[in-house]
This record gives structure tokens, sequence and C-alpha cells, in this order.
């Protein structure tokens, strides 16, 4: 029986899947057939293996592929000219060995005498390529080279030099045949490596790779494609879901992301229904989506470790990232700032039209709680909340008519005579730092990116199988409110809930506080004012 992988390569006969065949086409047809050498640049996780093992065995009906893995290389094998090209010439016999395609595609004679400089313990750099050269010259069919985990090199002399020689022959190949198309994949950007040149460690940065063409191809999953896996799943369990729902539910948390939307299926798969006790009809809903989130954010994941370490190490993209979810700042999407450039190597940012966002839902969700976590300790709201959260839960169901008018006594006792400009760029974070301890353990919120700015934010809560819609906003008038309860109308709409809520931070010194309710048709908005 097939099931969810989230480790190491995905492998169709054996795991669920999205399948690749569409984007393999797409590979060969825009970069193999062409001849191109490129780079798969991607962030942790996000199947860049698992793509080159299927696409090896897809190009090997008309290419003889050389697959490679540089985490097999020990730092050894990056010493010098020498230890490398031994290693690497290693590597290709034993591909050549064990790949029957190989051993009909190379010719022998190319490839022993290769392997006889090695074993004599005389081989270069410029020996390795004149070898590889041969190989390339006589192969009955053209040679792809593939070599993952390059940033299992990225730091060695050595390497620059190999992807140097690789540039050489690449603008010679008219001449000196060689490889007919090479693939690079990692995470770092391989264009601007740093190249060590003094043994003092000072470092400076190096383009050896500037033949490489662009690889701009989407390597995400989109909401039809986790609907493929989807389809596949069901018809060997037979749970009665609704395909296209929940994959555009796991889309919408994942954006996505090969890793997270994998981990959230085998989470509902292996761990819901041991969690809610519940039959499978129960788990593969917008509601057990919603419960796998919750259960992979609460864990140590390495892809959120990996996060938490760079945004630890880099303070400007945390200030950067903080200033966006909490204040709604916008910032500019610019490659060449080494921040923005960072996080979106590493697959945390994105850029949404012209503006660098955070890459999905999750993450975001995950940052939330991180920024949260440093200051729940020292906030009196939170504290308050603690206290007395048994007064929102009524018979499992959470009041947030209550909520909101509790929130509304504390706020005006604790922050009732602080600055505007304090309350302006912290009310909303007070906000979260009151709620999330109510939700805790049962409840999730998320906020709503299309809608959030520096005047309005709008909070979605999962409790308990209910839906509460909040729209947080900054008081810019009568007309602007009015608006802002239009557009909450025409929200609750889209989520088919009739009932949402209005937090206002309202500044004005005839300002009414309290909390009141807006009847228009069958749709009611709780306003709360502070």
């Amino acid at each position: 029986m097939r099931y969810f992988n989230t480790e190491g390569i995905c492998k169709p006969k054996v795991h669920y899947m999205v399948r690749l065949d569409d984007r393999l086409q797409e590979i060969r047809r825009l970069y193999i057939d062409q001849g191109k050498y490129f780079v798969i640049n991607r962030g942790r996780q996000y199947g860049k293996t698992t793509t080159l093992t299927a696409l090896a065995d897809f190009l090997s009906d008309a290419y003889a592929v050389l697959p490679m893995d540089f985490q097999r290389i020990s730092a050894a094998g990056f010493a010098d000219e020498q230890a490398f090209s031994e290693k690497f010439i290693a590597y290709v016999e034993q591909l050549a060995l064990q790949r029957n395609h190989l051993k009909e595609m190379i010719c022998q004679d190319a490839l022993q005498a290769l392997t006889e400089q090695k074993d004599h313990g005389d081989v270069s750099m410029d020996l390795l390529f004149a070898g590889l050269s041969r190989i390339c010259a006589t192969a009955k069919r053209p040679v792809v080279l593939m070599i993952d985990e390059v940033d299992s090199a990225s730091g060695h002399e050595v390497f620059i030099e190999f992807l140097s020689q690789l540039r050489a022959y690449y603008l010679d190949r008219e001449n000196s045949p060689m490889f007919h198309s090479v693939i690079l994949a990692g995470v770092y950007d391989i264009k601007n490596l740093k190249r060590r040149i003094r043994p003092d460690g000072e470092q400076r940065y190096n383009s050896p790779w500037n033949i490489a063409a662009d690889f701009d191809m989407e390597m995400g999953f989109s909401a039809a494609q986790i609907q493929g896996m989807l389809e596949e799943y069901e018809k060997d369990r037979h749970t009665g879901m609704q395909t296209a729902v929940v994959s555009d539910e796991i889309y919408q948390y994942t954006a996505g992301y090969p890793y997270l939307v994998s981990a959230v299926c085998k989470a509902m798969d292996e761990k819901l229904p041991e969690t809610l006790l519940a039959a499978d009809s129960a788990v593969w809903t917008k509601e057990g989506v919603a419960q796998a989130v919750k259960l992979l954010l609460d864990k140590r994941l390495p892809l959120f470790d990996s996060m938490m370490r760079q945004i630890s190490e880099y303070q400007e993209l945390k200030q950067m990232l903080y200033a966006m979810l909490f204040w709604g700042e916008t910032f500019a999407y610019n490659p060449d700032h080494p921040v923005i450039e960072l996080a979106c190597m590493f697959g945390y940012m994105k850029n949404s039209h012209k503006n660098v966002q955070v890459a999905n839902r999750m993450f975001e969700m995950r940052l939330y709680n991180l920024f949260l976590a440093e200051e729940e300790l020292s906030s009196t709201m939170s504290r308050l909340a603690k206290r007395h959260r048994n007064q929102f839960i009524e018979q499992g169901r959470l009041d947030m008519y209550r909520v909101l008018e509790k929130f509304v006594e504390y706020f005006q006792d604790i922050y009732g005579g602080s600055e505007e400009k304090f309350l302006e760029n912290s009310g909303r974070k007070l906000f979260l730092l009151y709620l999330k301890p109510i939700i805790n353990g049962i409840g999730n919120y998320y906020i709503e990116s299309q809608t959030r700015d520096a005047r309005r934010t709008d909070v979605i809560v999962d409790y308990a199988g209910e839906q509460f819609i909040i729209e947080m906003k900054i008081w810019h008038g009568e007309e602007y409110n009015r608006r802002g309860e239009q557009q909450l109308f025409g929200y609750l709409d889209s989520y088919h809930v009739n009932r949402g809520y209005l937090l206002s931070f309202n500044f004005n010194q005839n300002k009414t506080v309290g909390v009141r309710k807006i009847q228009i048709g069958d749709k009611t908005i709780v306003e709360a004012v502070v």
C-alpha cells in the first residue's frame, strides 16, 4: 500500500505524489533538448532531488545520463585538484557499472583511459576534463550531467575551478566536445559563490557560472496537481472526500510547497484518525486540513527549524518580517538587496506583485507564533486571557462576542492612557497576544494576507470546526468605517458565514468605546471599538 512520504525521494510506485510528467517534459523541451547548462536553485525540501531522480529516468531513452550527488564526496575529496579529480572519475566509473543504459552508451575504451589515469595517481583538473571530453565525443548518445547537493562543494576552491572548466568547454563545444547539458541543484545561488583567495579565510564573490540559463519553472504544486494526487489516494482508500475542496484547502495553507503538501497529507492519513478518533470521512475535510496544519505547527520540523535559524542569524530579515506581519508595512522586491535575496533563495519569502511576501500561510503562522511567544511572558493581555480563559468557552464552543467584550475592557484598563503612536503600531499585536492563549490547544488562526495593510488586517479563527472572521482596522473616519463594514459583509459571503467581527482602534477623543451589533439583511457584524 502506497503512503505519503516526507523523508527523501518520492517514488510513484511506493508513494502518493504529484505526477511530474508534464514538468519533466517541459524541462526536457526547454532546457535539455536545447543543450542548456542551468541551475535548479530552490529552498530546502522543495522536491529538487525527487525531480532530478525522475528526470534521469525520463531522459534515459535519448540521453546518457550521469546523475551525481556531491554529498557522496567527502570533504577530503575537495582538498585539491587531484583528490577531486580522482573522486569524480571513480564516481563516473561506478555509474557506468551500475546503470545498464550507460554500459551501452559510453565507450569503454574512453572510460578505461580515464580510470587508468586515476589508478596511476596522475590526474589533474585539465586531464579530468580531457578525459570527459573523450567520453562525450565517443558516446552513442549525448551525455547529460546532473549534480545534486552542490551546496556540499560550494565552499571549496576546487569546485570553482571545476565550474570554470565546464564554462570553458561549454563555450568551445564545437571544437572540444563536452556534456550536452549540465544541471546543478542546490539551495544556494551557484552564480554567486564565495571564493577563498587567501589562507586567512578572506573571501570574495566570483561568478564562474554566468553561462547558466535562467531556470524559472514553477516547482511548487498547483491545487489541480494536489487534487490529482488525492484522487489516486481516494481510489485506494474510498474516504468519500471532495478532492477538489480538500486540495484547494491544502493549497491555501501551503501555496504548493512540496514538503508541506506531503506533510499535511501524511498527518491527515496517519495522525488525525487516532488524534480525533474520527472516521476517514471526517478527516479528509477542510476542518481536517486545519487540524493537520495545527499538528505540524506544533512540531519541530527541520524545515521550520532551518527558517528559525536564518531569522535568528539575520536580524534585518527578522525586523522586516515583524514589520510586515504586525504593522502591515510593504517592502519592494529587490533582488540586489542581500536580505531579500537570501529569504527568497531559501523559499521563506517570494516576489508577489513587485513586493516581498511570506511564501505561504504555514510559514506565516509559524512566524506569528515565534514573535508572539517572544512577548507572551511579558504581556499583561496574555496573562489575563490565560487566567480567565474558561469564560470564553461554552459547551466546547468559542464565544467570540465575549472575547471582544473583555478585550475592550482589558484594553481600556491597561492602555487607555498610552500614546496614539504606540497603540497604532501595537494594537493588532496586542489582540493576537490576547487571542492566542484563549484558542490555544484546540483552535488556530491565520491572517488573510490579501487584505493586510497598514490600515486593515483580517484574522480568520478556526475553533472546533467553526470559523470566525475578524477585521481589525485603525479608524480613519466614518466613511472609511462604513466601507470597511461593507467589505466585511462581502467577505462573509465568500466564507459562507452570517456573522463577522470588527475590531476598531479609534483614537478620536469623542469615540464611543464598547461592543455593538450591526444587522444588514441576514448578516450580523459585531463591532468592538477601543
